[in-house]
């Protein structure tokens, strides 16, 4: 075992042992992390700008001391001096390795951005909004009536439109008079009131008449990505969508990673909450720009998220989360000035909605999605799954509906695969391989050219083929199992016993070679025995969870499935079947809903009787426990097979049947095509 520091990088994942003295820029580049530089490592260009971490990290095995790296130097002071470098930034040239650190490359930093697939999707909202604009006409003051210019206004918006009790934070009041004098005593006001029963507030006055226009952001904090809708309040026009890479990934690339460092780390919670504020403020002012508005038009954002991110927004220990019974400090919707969460980038007295949270690992985020999908209202079995980091399952019908989350880890994001990476342009997205020739043929991000079509290598010259994104691993996965590379249990056969030079001896296991660019200094892209396992362990957490609310509910199968969020709208559903993330169900039967929870947060924005329907509909929803449900453990050892070793798949068996093969040496019996060889009792 080296004994030369180990630098970890995040999001990306990738680590090694490096000599003391190695610049951080060196070692990036020596692991085939994704850090900009073209300045030659002289500190100029400043693309190369990371940002150390320090505590206790036991997702990565590692402490991080004071001193991990090399002190400040001049080289980094003159250009902080000249250009400013953010707080805890350095530059990646000029910090160099004194011990084991773990280091966040930014997005801004990395070659190839981050593509954050979070479009909005269409949807008809009946437009309701909770912040309105009222034209109204004031009393002049009169000494016989001595009455404040407030008092006045408050009297008038109750004659005219029945507002009662009217309140005004100091922001608003600073603006009054002159807007009142200015309208010769006719005003427009933006008035915020979140629910019918919900004291009204003054959000902002102009003089005389003004029609606009005013806007809100619905924002779905995720795990691992932030997406934004920049929405009209009067049309509930989406005129932007963006998103950005949440850079909590730096202290844990998934929720119980993060809450073990809060655990470790005293004040942990503190560095999270501070760093989720700033990225999102960043994200309010690009999305602003990006639509050319004033971002002091925005007066209200409404966030869903799960529950460990909806306690870190909130600046609310997230400990207890991490811990039987998991305690949420509250489930109930919030409404609260943006100001109280750090959110600058608005309108100063803007408005934040937090949608309810189901239970302690069943979030806002799934709140949403039921906004969004209404499995409370279908007349059949619907199954909704939130593909993400935490993915979060709901099952139901106007019946009833049952609710878990389940823990399915990084994986399906690119993350822990040996040629893994997030989705951004050169990533492998789509993947064929050819049942006879056992060929692949591909796809990357950012070209609609297939590997073995004409023009190609043009189309892919900037962007290069750097990696394998999410939706490409489940792919090839599933390719893999389809074309008799990989039998039932995961085991990768050798060249002998596929009768094909591109699977690789790698010790006493093998992998599948999709690309070889190694002539010309590129990567070499495979699919190794230890990838298989850590898509196995991620669909396995899925399909448990669903079979677990399945069998709440009493049943065997489900009339359709719903897959959701950005990473759900990028799944083959026939290759999630194959790889038995879902459960079995007829093709037509299974369809994409976009980004769910995103929708969901759009509805809450632009409709606010939507917020009191969830808020009752949350209530109603049974929660499941995973954590704690003996069967959720014996689900996911059936699930480890691929599809399932004991549930039967009938209707991929009509489209792909699977090849009976077994490739561990011992012998054994492959399994049948199409999923397990006979189904378990129940009972």
């Amino acid at each position: 075992m080296s004994s030369d520091p180990l630098v970890v990088f995040t999001p990306s994942g990738k680590r090694g042992h490096f000599p003391v003295g190695t610049p951080i820029l060196t070692a990036a580049r020596q692991l085939g992390v994704d850090l900009d530089s073209v300045c030659g490592g002289r500190g100029i260009c400043s693309k190369c700008q990371i940002t150390p971490s320090y505590g206790e990290f036991a997702k990565h095995g590692v402490t991080v001391k004071e001193g991990a790296l090399s002190e400040w130097n001049a080289v980094e002071q003159r250009y902080d001096d000249k250009r400013g470098l953010a707080k805890g930034r350095r530059l990646g040239c000029q910090a160099k390795v004194q011990g084991d650190i773990v280091i966040d490359v930014p997005p801004e930093s990395q070659v190839h951005k981050q593509v954050v697939r979070k479009a909005a999707a269409a949807r008809a909202i009946t437009m309701d909004p909770a912040t309105r604009l009222i034209w109204v006409q004031v009393a002049e003051p009169d000494m016989h009536e001595p009455t404040g210019d407030l008092e006045r206004l408050i009297t008038a918006l109750d004659k005219s439109h029945e507002i009662k009790g009217l309140t005004a934070d100091l922001h608003v009041l600073r603006r009054l008079q002159p807007a009142l004098r200015k309208g010769n005593w006719e005003v427009t006001v933006a008035v915020h009131q979140g629910h019918a029963d919900e004291v009204p507030s003054l959000l902002e006055v102009w003089p005389g008449y003004f029609e606009g226009p005013l806007y809100g952001i619905a924002v779905d904090l995720g795990s691992t990505t932030i997406a934004a809708h920049l929405c009209s309040l009067t049309d509930g026009t989406v005129l932007a969508s963006s998103g950005a890479m949440n850079p909590q990934i730096r202290f844990g690339e998934d929720l119980m990673s993060r809450v073990s460092y809060v655990m470790m780390n005293p004040g942990g919670d503190t560095e999270m909450t501070s760093a989720v504020r700033v990225a999102l403020n960043g994200l309010f002012s690009e999305i602003a720009t990006e639509a050319g508005i004033d971002p002091g038009h925005v007066v209200e954002t409404v966030f869903v998220c799960n529950p460990v991110m909806h306690h870190l927004l909130l600046g609310i220990d997230p400990v207890e989360l991490g811990q039987a019974p998991f305690a949420l400090a509250t489930s109930r919707s919030m409404s609260l000035d943006a100001r109280e969460l750090d959110l600058t980038a608005l309108h100063p007295s803007a408005k934040t909605y937090l949608l309810p949270c189901i239970a302690g690992h069943v979030g806002a985020d799934a709140a949403a999605v039921a906004l969004s999908e209404a499995p409370q209202t279908s007349d059949d079995l619907a199954l909704i799954v939130d593909v993400g980091t935490n993915a979060e399952i709901l099952l139901g019908n106007k019946e009833r509906v049952l609710a878990c989350s389940s823990p399915t880890g990084p994986a399906f994001e690119g993350a822990q695969i040996s040629s893994g990476q997030r989705a951004a342009p050169g990533a492998i997205e789509r993947i064929e391989i050819n049942p006879e020739t056992k060929e692949p043929r591909f796809r990357v991000i950012g070209s609609d050219i297939w590997s073995d079509e004409e023009g190609f290598d043009a189309a892919v010259a900037v962007t290069g083929i750097t990696g394998i994104c999410g939706s490409g691993i489940i792919e090839a996965v599933a390719e893999m199992r389809m074309a008799g590379l990989l039998d039932p249990s995961g085991l990768i056969g050798s060249a002998e016993q596929t009768g094909t030079a591109r699977m690789l001896a790698e010790g006493r296991t093998h992998s599948y070679m999709i690309h070889d660019a190694s002539a010309d200094g590129g990567p070499v892209i495979t699919v190794t025995q230890g990838d298989i396992r850590a898509i196995q362990l991620a669909k396995s957490a899925l399909y448990a969870g669903a079979r677990l609310l399945m069998d709440e509910m009493g049943v065997d199968k489900v009339d359709r499935v719903v897959l959701a969020g950005a990473f759900g709208a990028h799944i083959s559903p026939k290759h999630a079947m194959v790889l038995g993330m879902i459960p079995d169900a007829p093709l037509d039967k299974v369809t994409s809903a976009g980004n769910a929870a995103g929708t969901g947060a759009r509805i809450a924005l632009l409709n606010r009787a939507s917020r009191s329907e969830i808020e009752k509909t949350v209530t109603q929803i049974t929660k499941v426990e995973t954590a704690i449900e003996p069967r959720f453990q014996e689900h996911f050892v059936a699930a480890n097979a691929i599809p399932h070793a004991t549930d039967l798949f009938p209707e991929l068996s009509k489209i792909a049947p699977l090849p009976d093969v077994s490739f561990n040496t011992g012998g054994g019996d492959g399994g049948a095509a199409g999923g397990g060889r006979r189904r378990r009792r129940r009972g």
